[in-house]
């Protein structure tokens, strides 16, 4: 009589995982989906997922944005979005920006932008899932999701529904913003998320009479860093007025972003 196979610990949790992943719609087809993901709030984060988008858009690649920062979303407005609830046979259409970034974003479905989500976790955690499986994408070379910060509901089910390709981690030079970036990096690596490597944001300031960086916050602390953790710096963005002015008015897609080779660079390596 042959013997048993029993099932290794790490073959239960392999396929637990398996089946905690969302089908997309049939009429979506996304080649590499990468979390944006920070520690804390206010490090610009939906900046980078805008910069990303709008960068790989202009080298030829269909890129879109899912903005899973259900409380507090700031995508649309980037883009000059507008109230944008349309669906046909296929499913919720998302929006298009004006240079063809597919977006789709809960403050779009919403009578009024200003009006409050109130609603608990599981049913933040469940829009997150409807824009993955009920929103026909069509073809998209990358979709980069716009994730509320921390460790909590949302990250945690864009990791285990979503087959998320890697992430790309937010911060500032700000020596205390290290230790909470960390826990972001160590929930990716604990769930198995590739970490591509880290974006600082408010990197330095271009001084306006000469043109020389000014490191109002430390040189060189982001290096040092990420070398402590194994990643790569992606990218160094500035203090710059005029990139918050276009996203206030809607012309995120006019801003020529400094400092964003490398995250292109890394990005276009995963279609190769």
């Amino acid at each position: 009589m042959a013997e048993k196979q029993h099932k290794k610990p790490e073959d239960f949790k392999k396929q637990m995982e398996e089946n905690m992943k969302v089908a997309p719609s049939e009429y979506t087809h996304v080649k590499k989906v990468i979390g944006v993901v920070s520690g804390k709030g206010g490090v610009g984060k939906s900046l980078v997922t805008g910069l990303s988008a709008i960068s790989m858009n202009r080298k030829g690649f269909k890129t879109a944005i899912m903005d899973a920062d259900i409380t507090g979303p700031s995508i649309p407005r980037m883009f000059g979005i507008g109230k944008f609830n349309y669906a046909d046979e296929t499913g919720m259409i998302p929006a298009t920006t004006r240079d063809g970034i597919k977006v789709i974003s809960l403050n779009m479905l919403m009578d009024n932008e200003t009006d409050p989500v109130i609603w608990r976790g599981p049913v933040i955690a469940g829009i997150v899932k409807q824009f993955w499986s009920e929103v026909s994408w069509g073809d998209v070379d990358f979709m980069f999701v716009d994730m509320p910060p921390g460790t909590g509901d949302v990250p945690l089910t864009v990791f285990q529904s979503l087959p998320v390709d890697g992430i790309i981690v937010v911060a500032t030079p700000q020596e205390l913003v290290g230790m909470i970036v960390e826990k972001a990096i160590n929930m990716a690596r604990m769930m198995n998320i590739p970490v591509l490597g880290i974006v600082e944001n408010m990197s330095y300031m271009n001084c306006p009479h000469c043109g020389e960086p000014i490191y109002i916050f430390g040189e060189g602390r982001v290096e040092s860093y990420a070398a402590e953790l194994g990643l790569d710096v992606l990218g160094k963005i500035p203090v710059n007025p005029d990139y918050a002015a276009k996203c206030d008015t809607g012309s995120a897609e006019d801003i020529e972003a400094e400092g964003l080779d490398s995250l292109v660079y890394v990005l276009e390596g995963l279609l190769n």
